[in-house]
């Protein structure tokens, strides 16, 4: 059966790669902005992902499984999106320096031929050492950090900053691979 991947997200693809070799991409158009967080971060990066899902599913005439997921960094139990423009991530990035934060992802995978959908999600702590300004604009310089939630990349020069790491390292890519994984074998 076809496999699809509802995101855009080059590091989405790659890191399915490592799971399914063939696969196709097709991006949802799903508004986020419907997404009503009400305080549960699970629960609103499980909807996202799941709405993301249900755009696809909804355009799709043969049966397939599709995989789609949602990340977002918090502190304080509040959300931190991508950065408006470079001040935007400066502030974001001081903000998790010296301290730790969570990472949410939302998976869902739906098989259309059982008609049978499972939604996870899952949670990494990381710890930021302290940073100077100049290391903050320095990385901003990169521009890596204006198209990332939190302000930066893990898997990328951003992952300088981070002094401790509690959970699926992966998750904080985009895509928890183990949590998947299971997923992808209870939908079979």
């Amino acid at each position: 059966m076809k496999v699809i991947l509802a995101s855009a997200s080059e590091r989405r693809q790659e890191l399915l790669s490592r799971l399914i070799k063939t696969f196709d991409v097709i991006v949802s158009n799903f508004d986020e902005s419907k997404v009503i967080f009400e305080g549960s971060i699970d629960r609103y990066v499980k909807d996202i992902a799941l709405g993301k899902a249900m755009n696809i599913k909804n355009k799709l005439d043969e049966d397939a499984i599709i995989i789609s997921a949602d990340t977002v960094v918090t502190i304080d139990n509040m959300i931190l999106g991508k950065p408006r423009d470079e001040e935007d991530a400066f502030n974001i990035i001081k903000s998790l320096q010296g301290r730790k934060h969570l990472v949410y992802s939302g998976v869902v995978v739906i098989n259309t031929a059982k008609n049978l959908t499972i939604q996870e999600s899952l949670s990494t702590e990381v710890t930021f050492s302290e940073i100077s300004d100049d290391e903050i604009l320095e990385y901003i310089k990169t521009g890596e950090p204006l198209d990332k939630a939190g302000a930066y990349g893990i898997q990328g020069i951003g992952g300088i900053f981070v002094e401790e790491i509690r959970g699926c390292y992966y998750n904080v890519v985009g895509l928890p691979l183990n949590k998947l994984k299971f997923m992808l074998k209870e939908i079979q």
